[in-house]
């Protein structure tokens, strides 16, 4: 399944419907979220969705299906659930201090929803910049 296309951009979701999303979109809004980490086999392969590419713009969708947001990729990794680095945690600003953290907090998300997370498993990682808050045109 492929993510709804919104202004001719590819759209991302964050978090899990509800409050959890409320509180990531407030987070990218302030500017404190700059970054953000899916799984390559569940997040993209199964969900037959490209990784996002330097420069791409992606739609930020809210529990309404509005879009409030637009965001713009700026480096696109992939490494393994073992090697996300501290860099990155900062950077996603959930409350993880380091690439530790990250790892436990991430490990214990993906698990409740019944992936098999492992070392190995590869980890996509995007970092990107707000560009355009629509929040004053809803």
């Amino acid at each position: 399944m492929t993510f709804p296309i919104v202004n001719g951009m590819r759209t991302v979701e964050f978090g899990n419907p509800g409050e959890s999303r409320n509180k990531l979109i407030s987070l990218i809004l302030d500017g404190n979220k700059r970054a953000t980490a899916g799984t390559l086999e569940w997040d993209y392969v199964a969900e037959n969705e490209p990784i996002e590419s330097v420069g791409e713009k992606l739609a930020v969708l809210d529990n309404e299906n509005r879009h409030v947001a637009t965001i713009q990729a700026t480096r696109v990794e992939v490494r393994r659930f073992a090697d996300v680095p501290t860099e990155f945690a900062l950077a996603e600003a959930e409350g993880d201090l380091s690439g530790d953290d990250f790892r436990a907090s991430h490990f214990a998300f993906w698990s409740k929803l019944g992936l098999d997370i492992k070392d190995e498993t590869e980890i996509v990682l995007v970092y990107f910049d707000l560009i355009e808050d629509l929040r004053h045109s809803l």
